[in-house]
């Protein structure tokens, strides 16, 4: 058996044997290897520079840093085994100062959890420019200066929407494995083009290159599943409010974009406003590499901000604040998203908030129109939509807390039941100032729902695989968001009336109410049952 040549098995006194092995030297001027096995020479054959060989030359680069550190016969700091030792030991520094600079994370007087939801904010509002509620309050600058007609821009919103169900799973397990630092920088850049296509685009083709791409892209990774994660993995005592927060900044973003740009519009045009988030877009790309985390352990930090708990000391977890929903065991288990598919409980809240995310894409995307169509001008009509989601986001931090005290899926039932009763006052009006008035307390009503699924899934799942599991749910959340328009649309063009719409808008909240009356908190995997009562045993 021959053993390589390796320094650090050299007594620095001098060259003797080692257990069986006498190490007597490496001939330094060429590749070739030796040792020797009991004073009997071995010659290895000549080869090139490996992981073998680095392992060998390492130690000579130490070994000639060294002055007291003697090296034995025929070994000496140079040649080709040794240059190349010193090449590497070089680019291993250079790495490893990249390293460190990747690992620095600023100093800040806060939780580092509020700064990664602060700087995940403007990623969001950056993907609020192609959100559904910011092109149904600019689609009539769009359609006067291009031509195109109504339907053909909810087709585009439709098609962005699915693309980025189709890619939503992937988002998911990618968010747990790699987080925000990785996912949202290359989101945002791909995004920032898109807004100069659309800003171009001549054709409605171009149009719908740069719209849908960015809006695939911009939904899972800016607004939905990557900052979600990152809010759940941050936050375990304050996750509602953190979700609630989350949910805020996309209708606050797209009430600002809404406003911007009919503002930019009224002064330049449309494709101006556009340019500008482009160019907005670029900006946030280094901000997002340099802050977003994935979790705060990653940076030596607990949930919430938590201090490391002691060996004798009580230790918070998700059972403890699962104890208002009552699944405390199911909670303690570390589901995967397989497990998660398989429970009632999942497909409850699946459907439910598919139901809600239709009904909202369906009413939010026509009701501009609907006052347009009731007397009122395009700009109070845009306002009403931007006040409707200004405030319902305002309301979403309110939900948040609420569901960190109080059982979310309580909370739900009343949201729903307050959406559904503000809702059939649509079956009764006509537009105009009444109208104003009731789409925007539609808005303050039904922006509870937009993350009090999120807390219920993160209490009864827990946070491992989040990421994963919301993913599994955003095919069906996305496809329902994207088929809102194009179903709105057509409701109105084959009725000629929203009154069908309102209806089926009722009906919608009537099935959600019933699902979540009906959820119940998952009982643990038989697999984990098993293992439970053997730990007991």
């Amino acid at each position: 058996m021959t053993q390589l040549c390796r320094l650090r098995h050299i007594r620095p006194s001098q060259g003797r044997f080692n257990e069986n092995y006498h190490i007597n030297h490496c001939r330094s001027k060429t590749d070739t290897l030796a040792t020797v096995k009991k004073s009997q020479r071995i010659t290895i054959r000549s080869r090139t520079w490996d992981t073998a060989d680095q392992r060998i030359a390492e130690p000579a680069v130490e070994a000639c840093a060294q002055s007291d550190y003697p090296l034995p016969a025929g070994v000496r700091c140079g040649g080709p085994i040794y240059a190349l030792a010193q090449r590497k030991a070089s680019e291993r520094s250079l790495l490893s100062k990249i390293k460190a600079f990747l690992a620095w994370t600023p100093r800040t007087p806060i939780f580092y959890g509020w700064i990664i939801l602060g700087v995940g904010a403007l990623g969001t509002y950056v993907a609020t420019g192609v959100a559904q509620v910011t092109l149904g309050g600019v689609q009539s600058l769009i359609t006067d200066d291009t031509g195109w007609d109504r339907r053909s821009l909810a087709l585009a919103v439709s098609a962005g929407t699915w693309s980025g169900a189709v890619i939503t799973p992937f988002m998911g397990r990618l968010s747990d494995r790699y987080g925000p630092r990785i996912l949202m920088p290359p989101a945002v850049l791909i995004t920032g083009v898109c807004f100069f296509i659309i800003a171009g685009s001549s054709q409605l083709w171009q149009f719908y290159v740069g719209y849908i791409i960015a809006r695939a892209v911009g939904n899972p990774t800016l607004v939905g599943v990557v900052p979600r994660t990152a809010a759940i993995n941050f936050f375990q005592r304050q996750r509602g409010l953190a979700l609630g927060l989350t949910s805020t900044f996309r209708p606050i973003g797209g009430a600002i974009n809404i406003q911007i740009i009919s503002i930019v519009a009224a002064a330049y045009s449309w494709r101006a406003a556009y340019r500008y988030l482009g160019v907005f877009s670029l900006v946030l790309i280094a901000p997002l590499f340099i802050m977003m985390r994935r979790r705060p352990e990653d940076i030596g930090l607990l949930p919430d901000g938590d201090p490391a708990p002691t060996v004798d000391g009580p230790t918070t977890t998700d059972a403890e604040t699962d104890s208002n929903s009552g699944a405390d065991d199911a909670s303690e288990h570390v589901w995967t998203a397989g497990q998660a598919a398989l429970t009632t409980a999942f497909w409850f809240i699946l459907v439910a908030e598919m139901l809600t995310i239709l009904t909202s894409a369906t009413v939010g995307f026509q009701i501009v129109p609907f006052l347009v169509d009731g007397g009122m001008s395009q700009p109070i009509a845009v306002t009403a939509l931007s006040l409707s989601s200004l405030l319902g986001a305002l309301v979403n931090p309110v939900w948040g807390v609420s569901a960190d005290r109080y059982p979310p899926r309580r909370l739900a039932l009343i949201s729903l039941s307050t959406t559904l009763f503000i809702t059939t006052f649509f079956l009764i009006i006509d537009g105009g100032i009444p109208g104003v008035i009731v789409a925007i307390l539609w808005g303050i009503a039904s922006g509870g729902l937009n993350i009090l699924g999120s807390v219920l899934l993160a209490r009864y799942f827990g946070r491992e695989s989040f990421g994963a599991i919301t993913g599994l749910m955003g095919p069906f959340q996305f496809g329902a968001l994207g088929l809102g328009p194009i179903l709105g649309a057509t409701l109105f063009t084959v009725t000629g009336a929203y009154t069908v719409i309102w209806i089926f808008s009722l009906v919608s909240y009537v099935v959600a109410i019933g699902l979540f009356y009906a959820l119940r908190p998952p009982g643990l995997p038989r697999i984990s049952v098993a293992e439970k009562s053997i730990a007991e045993d």
